[in-house]
């Protein structure tokens, strides 16, 4: 049987693999399966045999047996991002941060170690190694991922156990060339870390392009509601997430079961909102680019952006991520707040991936963390505004923009 498509998998990965429940009274001895996985919130479970319940606390078994080992909910929506990425397995956590965490520490960072990580990742992730891991004596080094040859030789100089990128980065939109930066990751020993969010498995899968681990903050497109937080690293084998758990068994950084049964929902309409939303996101950004008070567009769909060819060849042509940024002409954050507050339909929320069209100032919060020369260095300046194409009608969405940029 073919593969079937990603609208299917959305639908039916995760789903009714192992749920079944005993009738009693005279239908004793039969069964029944529940379309959709329930949430199962108890924490811990009984085995009448002792041997059964050993064997699950000796690793033999991955039975249930307390929800901070596993959590027969969380599993279900495990198994649907690991169908979804091409993958073998995955972990939930309890965000997008935790998952990163957990894979950067299954890879080994840890004192003595070290990491290469993308220049321009998320102002969190970039405040997580150079804060936390490098105070606890791992060495970072941030570099241009879109510049090969300096990723070759800082992994070559360092070793590293790990290196971290984004498919399309945040908040500048620009996409990595993971099968090369996998070649390299590997050709120096170390860990090809994908974070996956702002693409989503609709338009990449990075573990077939060589990733190790595929991170995804399933807050933003894998919920796609702006209900849950949550977070979840795909792998390409089973041995790989038992590595996770077992780091995740002492962090405690689990995904409740309430939480992980509406990932799993939204994943459902995953591709029909993300082919929506990236449809809307290609009208908006022509148009903003067109716009005599927009200096800069940064998305991947222009013919202009400098990874254009590398997201057609990676994405497939037809669609480019529903991630806009812009610098807006002379801006700065008196401007962008002015902008901002004179929006109407677009909501300013420290989000992204919702149903909802949303817009966000990375000076002021994903990359607050970052000082003002750091960030000037990265590409982020003053008057870059981050947008999220939600599924409105995209003509709705430039009469409200068209309107805000009034007041600049």
């Amino acid at each position: 049987m073919s593969e079937q498509s990603i609208f299917t998998l959305a639908v039916h990965a995760g789903e009714r693999s192992t749920e079944t429940t005993p009738l009693t009274g005279p239908d004793a001895g039969r069964s029944y399966t529940p379309v959709v996985t329930p949430v199962h919130h108890s924490v811990g479970y009984i085995y009448e045999d002792t041997e059964d319940l050993d064997a699950v606390f000796a690793g033999a078994s991955e039975n249930p047996v307390y929800t901070r080992y596993g959590n027969p909910t969380v599993n279900a929506f495990e198994a649907a991002v690991a169908s979804l990425e091409g993958g073998a397995a995955a972990l939930a956590y309890s965000s997008g941060m935790a998952a990163l965490h957990g894979a950067l520490l299954a890879a080994g960072a840890r004192a003595g170690a070290a990491v290469v990580a993308a220049q321009d990742v998320y102002g969190a992730t970039y405040a997580l190694l150079d804060r936390l891991l490098a105070s606890q004596g791992v060495t970072v080094r941030f570099v241009d991922v879109a510049d090969l040859h300096a990723v070759s030789a800082t992994l070559q100089e360092l070793r590293p156990v790990a290196l971290l990128a984004e498919t399309v980065s945040n908040p500048l939109l620009k996409v990595a060339d993971l099968p090369a930066l996998a070649r390299l990751s590997h050709e120096a020993g170390a860990t090809f870390i994908v974070d996956n969010t702002f693409a989503s498995p609709v338009l990449c899968r990075p573990l077939r392009l060589g990733a190790d681990y595929v991170v995804h903050s399933a807050t933003k497109y894998l919920g796609g509601h702006g209900d849950v937080l949550g977070g979840v690293v795909a792998v390409g084998r089973p041995e790989m997430r038992r590595a996770l758990n077992e780091v995740n068994k002492l962090l405690g950084a689990n995904l409740a079961p309430q939480e992980a049964w509406l990932a799993h929902r939204g994943l459902k309409t995953l591709p029909l909102r993300v082919e929506r939303q990236c449809r809307n996101a290609a009208i908006v950004a022509e148009w903003l680019n067109t716009h005599p008070q927009v200096e800069k567009v940064n998305y991947p769909g222009l013919s202009s952006h400098a990874q254009h060819a590398l997201a057609t060849s990676l994405f497939g042509g037809e669609r480019y991520g529903a991630m806009i940024s812009f610098d807006l002409a002379g801006a700065g954050r008196a401007e962008v707040f002015r902008f901002m507050e004179a929006l109407r339909l677009i909501q300013p929320a420290t989000t992204l991936g919702d149903v909802y069209t949303l817009t966000l100032y990375p000076a002021m919060s994903s990359h607050r963390a970052l000082d003002p020369e750091t960030r000037r260095c990265i590409g982020i300046g003053d008057g870059l505004v981050r947008l999220s194409a939600g599924i409105e009608e995209a003509e709705d969405i430039i009469l409200d923009l068209k309107q805000a940029l009034r007041v600049l």
